[in-house]
């Protein structure tokens, strides 16, 4: 039993994810301060959907003691088209963020996964994804599974009617910071971009992107969204307004990943009209808009 905020209320450990020492495959730097981490941990590969995420740590030292949460970016395969790792984006922001600058092939990290529940499968229809900042990282996956390019999961998860436009809404400070946007370039996906300073495409914040879709006639009929928490806060408002279907992927610290410390609680509606809260890495981070309390 669900409830309205979309997920099953877990009472502990997710059962399914796994702890795995991997081998780092490669690193690019993708923009200012920004990267991209290929780690080969074929376990995880197969079982991780769009939007979940993993925790990752060095295998040695004690600082930082604890992990850190990483979205998927995307899968990569093998010879045979096999899962064989996962890739995920940063920002340099932190203490272990900068000791990650450093990691090079062949290094071994800890990651433990998949953690928290993903975006769902979009109904047909249009589907604009929405982001800011580092939020464009869960989409890559979200795109190509929406577009019928790969399948993720196991059992793999299976678009059930094409979708009959699929968009990307990015939104920066400047130019500097677009990252990824060559790995974005596939048919059948829109992408529109948004810069504070008008360095690239429409200056002024991405919300507004929306805004011109819908009075243009071309309101998406889902919209899934990651970003800072203003910026989602006024895309639900938006949504809520022309009663579009919202899913937000929250970015809330995490410590344990694992629901035992109780450090990312989010307030959610339930279905009574009461408020309560639950885990962002446990019932999350993917939740219904309408059932968010955001400020």
């Amino acid at each position: 039993m669900s409830d309205s905020f979309g997920v099953d209320p877990l009472p502990g450990l997710n059962c399914s994810a796994l702890q795995k020492t991997a081998q780092v495959v490669e690193q690019v730097q993708l923009a200012r301060d920004t990267y991209r981490i290929r780690l080969e941990c074929p376990e995880i590969a197969q079982q991780i959907t769009p939007g979940q995420f993993f925790m990752i740590r060095p295998t040695t030292g004690c600082d930082p003691l604890l992990g850190r949460p990483f979205a998927l970016y995307d899968t990569y395969v093998d010879g045979n088209g096999e899962p064989a790792g996962v890739d995920f984006g940063y920002v340099v922001i932190g203490k272990l963020t900068t000791l990650m600058t450093g990691w090079r092939p062949g290094e071994e990290v800890e990651i433990w996964g998949p953690l928290g529940n993903g975006f769902p499968l979009a109904p047909a229809g249009h589907l604009m994804m929405i982001a800011g900042g580092i939020g464009q990282t869960p989409f890559l996956a979200v795109a190509r599974e929406s577009l019928g390019l790969r399948t993720y999961g196991s059992p793999a998860r299976q678009v059930a009617q094409p979708l009959s436009k699929v968009s990307l809404c990015y939104g920066v400070r400047s130019s500097d910071y677009l990252a990824g946007l060559a790995d974005f370039e596939m048919n059948g996906l829109d992408v529109q971009i948004a810069t504070d300073d008008g360095s690239a495409g429409h200056r002024g914040f991405v919300t507004e992107l929306l805004l011109q879709a819908v009075e243009n006639g071309d309101a998406p009929d889902n919209i899934f969204c990651c970003g800072p928490e203003p910026m989602m806060h006024a895309v639900a408002e938006i949504a809520a307004h022309h009663e579009i279907s919202c899913w937000l992927s929250l970015e809330t610290p995490m410590a344990c990943g694992f629901g035992a410390c109780f450090s990312c609680v989010t307030k959610v509606k339930l279905d009574d009209g009461n408020w309560d809260y639950r885990r962002t890495c446990v019932e999350g981070p993917v939740f219904r808009a309408e059932c968010l309390q955001l400020s």
